[in-house]
């Protein structure tokens, strides 16, 4: 198993030039991408074959990060954040800094802050928003380990991390809530 470190070193690299990587999330396996580039935002949604107007969630490594992406991030947003006991997903307005075929038809966008040693340390590294979507064709189950995700997935991404892949647990989704620009909070996944 290589080295945490070295890991990062090499899907950076990738991501860098504009490639997609299969790597262990907060959650389950993603799909990922630099959230900035359209051509390997327009690369997952193609590998997923996927409608690009279903929006794609985006993964940072720090609360502080949120208003990096969204000017309509209201305080509320990163207390729930540094409190919630599982991953959670937040759906802000006005997402910003991003490809905009992240943003859903309202402009809105969903970013999650990862506690996941490998996804977490991935994103301080790379010093962007990380695609993360999951790693199955769209309407698909998607897998909870490596183990369960197809060939044509794995054939299909620029490289596999090598970090976690034995790892057989069966984590569950995050918790999914929007925020409007009053701090409305509306739960749309527990």
């Amino acid at each position: 198993m290589a080295l945490i470190d070295d890991e990062i070193k090499k899907a950076c690299e990738v991501l860098s030039k504009g490639g997609v990587i299969l790597y262990p999330t907060d959650t389950i396996w993603g799909i990922g991408c630099d959230a900035t580039n359209d051509e390997a935002v327009k690369r997952v949604f193609d590998i997923k074959r996927r409608n690009d107007s279903k929006a794609l969630i985006v993964l940072i490594d720090n609360a502080v990060k949120i208003d990096f992406y969204t000017d309509a991030a209201p305080e509320i947003s990163k207390d729930l954040v540094e409190v919630a006991n599982k991953p959670l997903t937040i759906v802000y307005p006005r997402g910003r800094n991003l490809s905009p075929l992240l943003l859903s038809d309202d402009g809105s966008v969903g970013i999650r802050v990862t506690a996941e040693e490998f996804s977490k340390k991935l994103c301080y590294k790379f010093r962007k928003a990380i695609v993360s979507t999951s790693a199955n064709i769209s309407g698909e189950v998607a897998p909870k380990n490596f183990k369960e995700i197809s060939e044509y997935i794995i054939d299909s991404v620029d490289y596999v991390v090598d970090f976690r892949r034995n790892d057989v647990s069966q984590p569950s989704a995050s918790s999914v809530i929007k925020i409007d620009d009053g701090g409305v909070i509306k739960i749309i996944r527990e």
